[in-house]
């Protein structure tokens, strides 16, 4: 299972700084992108404070079953120059497209046969790469299906109802101070600004608060597998419904039993607290099988649709 190094010319000239994991064997093989939650995080999915470490089980899983495995540093991280508070979601966006033209411009890719797994954040983008006809098959891990303020707002309700008697009393308070903390990023005009004391990537925040994943949804033509825990408390498991409603072509999802939205099994009442403690032990290892076993279905049927339509063709 080899690992190269792999740079994803972005649209505007940044060298995006990445590793392909191959399967043994000759290629051209299927392959996917895998694209991470919000904020400063690396090709692996971590973050200075929090290392989610999803990218090496993912394309360990991938590879043994003969799929190939793109990530990168997001701007501003790891080997990618930039400055992630500047970057958009859009931007982001557009980075996540490039990534799937450079993995079908290679020789040792099928591009016929790419996927997109997207966690968090990256479920949502993986949403908009879903109605390209470069890809063939996303999964959306705890991807939301509502505008952006309303998820957003959602994420902040459930958090603070997961927290200590004293502290969920104040939730009228905190709520309150919630919406003075939005209605400030929604008037702010630069890249990067400072809100209650903090700087944030405000135009980051701007875009995603307005962006409708339901609009993404609708359009996808690619298969769709959405999973989301039941003990998310970042993303609402019910969105699911939405999912499966909207996709015109329907979705398989799977409402997870004690799984987190950090990818880990919590037993016990789900807090953020108990995060770092989650975070030690390995992604679980259902939910890498269920996403394995899924995208080598779709992306070896859609292989062999392509190889059908070349016989033919040449028949002809």
């Amino acid at each position: 299972m080899p690992d190269i190094d792999m740079t994803v010319p972005a649209d505007d000239g940044t060298s995006l700084a990445g590793t392909l994991t191959l399967p043994a064997g000759p290629g051209p093989h299927p392959a996917v992108l895998l694209l991470h939650g919000s904020g400063p995080l690396d090709r692996d999915g971590n973050a200075p404070k929090l290392r989610v470490d999803l990218a090496r089980p993912v394309a360990e899983a991938l590879a043994a079953r003969g799929i190939a495995t793109l990530r990168y540093d997001r701007r501003g991280v790891g080997a990618t120059p930039g400055d992630w508070r500047t970057a958009g979601f859009t931007d982001n966006r557009r980075d996540a497209a490039a990534a799937v033209r450079a993995l079908a411009d290679r020789d040792d890719i099928r591009a016929d046969a790419i996927g997109v797994i997207g966690h968090s954040e990256g479920a949502l983008h993986a949403m908009a790469l879903g109605s390209r006809t470069d890809v063939r098959a996303v999964v959306l891990l705890a991807g939301f299906a509502d505008v952006g303020e309303g998820a957003f707002r959602w994420q902040g309700r459930s958090i603070v109802s997961s927290m200590p008697a004293p502290v969920r009393l104040l939730r009228r308070p905190l709520a309150g101070l919630g919406g003075q903390i939005l209605a400030r990023v929604k008037k702010t005009r630069t890249d990067v600004a400072r809100v209650a004391g903090n700087k944030v990537n405000a135009r980051w925040l701007r875009e995603m608060l307005v962006h409708d994943t339901r609009d993404d949804l609708a359009a996808i033509s690619a298969s769709v597998l959405a999973v989301t825990g039941a003990k998310d408390l970042q993303v609402d498991p019910d969105a699911l419904e939405v999912i499966a409603r909207l996709v015109p072509g329907g979705a398989q999802t799977h409402r997870v039993d004690d799984l987190t939205h950090v990818l880990r099994r919590d037993p016990g009442r789900p807090t953020m607290n108990h995060y770092r403690r989650l975070l030690r032990e390995p992604v679980d290892p259902g939910l890498l099988d269920l996403v394995a076993e899924w995208l080598t279905r779709h992306l070896d049927a859609a292989a062999c649709e392509t190889s059908a339509e070349e016989r033919l063709a040449a028949s002809s």
